[in-house]
């Protein structure tokens, strides 16, 4: 049985690679649905960007910066992890990535505004728009059960 390869932000298989240095994982049922479902391919964006763990928090501006909260802007860590990750589901075939919901990278339909209030705004992180730009459909961490139902039913 050939099954799909899918990007999968790394910090959702329980590796420590948020900015706070904590893991984020999904529940041990959900990952092992994921598992037997598709091949998981983990990407940490801010990592191949060349970021460390831990890092300063950082937040997408309103002028599409990536700026840490002290001021630095590192928009260009933003965008060589895009590309980064880009590169690894072109090589893995991948169509579909699961990805860390309000993140500056993984982020997709909701991200923090920019002010480091915890604000939540319409938009996408880096990666999560290079992707889906690139044809690669994006689902975000409380979408996941909902599509391993959905597509449960739909065989």
């Amino acid at each position: 049985m050939h099954m799909e390869n899918v990007l999968i932000s790394a910090c959702l298989l329980g590796v420590a690679c948020r900015y706070d240095g904590c893991r984020k994982p999904l529940s041990a049922d959900i990952i092992a649905q994921l598992q037997a479902k598709y091949h998981l391919i983990p990407v940490c964006p801010e990592i191949f960007g060349g970021l460390s763990t831990p890092r300063i928090p950082a937040e997408i501006q309103p002028d599409r910066r990536v700026l840490r909260s002290d001021g630095v802007d590192i928009t260009e860590n933003y965008r060589k992890g895009a590309e980064e990750s880009l590169r690894l589901a072109y090589l893995f075939h991948c169509r579909l990535a699961f990805l860390k919901e309000k993140s500056p990278s993984c982020g997709s339909g909701k991200i923090y505004d920019g002010s480091f209030s915890k604000t939540l705004t319409d938009g996408d992180g880096i990666t999560a728009r290079l992707l889906q730009k690139n044809g690669i459909r994006i689902i975000g961490e409380s979408e996941i059960p909902k599509e391993l139902f959905q597509t449960k039913r739909n065989k």
